[in-house]
């Protein structure tokens, strides 16, 4: 809310950062976070920003800089340390008007929510020591188009970084409507891999396989882990990519191969998603931070962590068999 809006077309020139407003300023304000907690822990955290400029297209109209940041937890032992998991939420927000970038874009559960789990996984989690690597990520460009994950997911296979699992973080806030179940918070996932060849497809389709990807493995092992670690919230599957007709930051990672799932509250009121804030016959339209239940993040953000640190510690996974 200080940021005023984190529209990703909002400033970024040094004394709109210096001011705290836009973009810019909520990019410092992440990596200082970060920095702070590679501090507390010793440095074990190296910090980075995944910087680059994006074309005009889409939902874009001139050449923008994009940049995702993360932290990076090392794991510990040499060879186990090639394997990644990782969590996220984008940090950019919007109102009703995509290109408007002066007014009130508060984000506060899309997707400020998320980037506090990621924050939250990242300070809690430094204080230990893991055989696997994570990385708490942060991206921008979510609303134009997926853009920060996109570019960061094609960096990670251009290097072939080795990432198990990515935990997308996105609209967690726990909206307080009447509607809301706050025991609960859905964990989708994709069937059919978007990345499969024809090969793939066709062994998929023999073999029975279109709810067996990787991804769906995934949310199962997260589902595992919330029957044994209790978090205050309960992951319930939805045996789907997405919600009907929308996207989120995971799909970018299953795009490359990678198993991606991503966390969302039970019920989404659309009044606090997307709105210019203002009232209107006595109802308030915009993502503001009252509108969020705290409480539900921290549960959320306790599932998070609990899964990172299970896979984390756990073995890598076998490889799956062609027959």
């Amino acid at each position: 809310m200080s940021f005023q809006t984190r529209s990703t077309l909002s400033a970024q020139d040094p004394a709109s950062i210096a001011s705290g407003r836009g973009i810019g300023a909520a990019r410092e304000w992440i990596k200082s976070e970060f920095e702070r907690y590679a501090r507390d822990c010793g440095g074990c955290l190296e910090v980075k920003l995944d910087s680059f400029t994006e074309a005009p297209g889409g939902r874009i109209p001139k050449p923008t800089e994009i940049a995702n940041v993360y932290a990076v937890m090392k794991g510990s032992d040499p060879e186990s340390s090639r394997r990644i998991v990782l969590v996220s939420g984008h940090y950019d927000s919007r109102n009703s008007d995509n290109l408007n970038i002066t007014d009130l874009a508060p984000g506060a559960n899309d997707d400020g929510s998320g980037t506090a789990v990621s924050l939250e996984c990242a300070r809690v989690l430094s204080q230990l020591k893991f055989p696997a690597t994570i990385i708490f990520l942060t991206v921008a460009g979510e609303e134009q188009g997926l853009n920060g994950s996109s570019h960061f997911a094609k960096m990670a296979k251009s290097a072939g970084w080795g990432i198990e699992a990515v935990l997308n973080n996105d609209i967690v806030g726990g909206d307080r409507s009447p509607q809301q179940d706050a025991n609960v918070v859905r964990v989708f996932s994709e069937g059919v891999p978007i990345a499969a060849n024809d090969d793939e497809l066709r062994q998929i389709r023999n073999l029975g396989g279109e709810s067996d990807s990787a991804s769906r493995q995934l949310a199962r092992y997260i589902a595992d882990v919330g029957r044994t670690y209790d978090a205050g919230v309960k992951p319930t599957l939805t045996f789907r990519l997405d919600r009907y007709l929308r996207g989120g930051d995971h799909i970018s990672f299953n795009e490359q191969g990678y198993a991606a799932v991503r966390f969302t509250e039970f019920r989404e009121d659309y009044n606090h998603q997307h709105q210019n804030v203002h009232t209107e016959n006595g109802v308030e339209f915009g993502d503001l931070p009252k509108f969020v239940n705290f409480d539900y993040v921290a549960n959320v953000a306790r599932l998070n962590a609990a899964t990172l640190a299970s896979l984390a510690f756990a073995p890598a996974p076998r490889p799956r068999s062609a027959c």
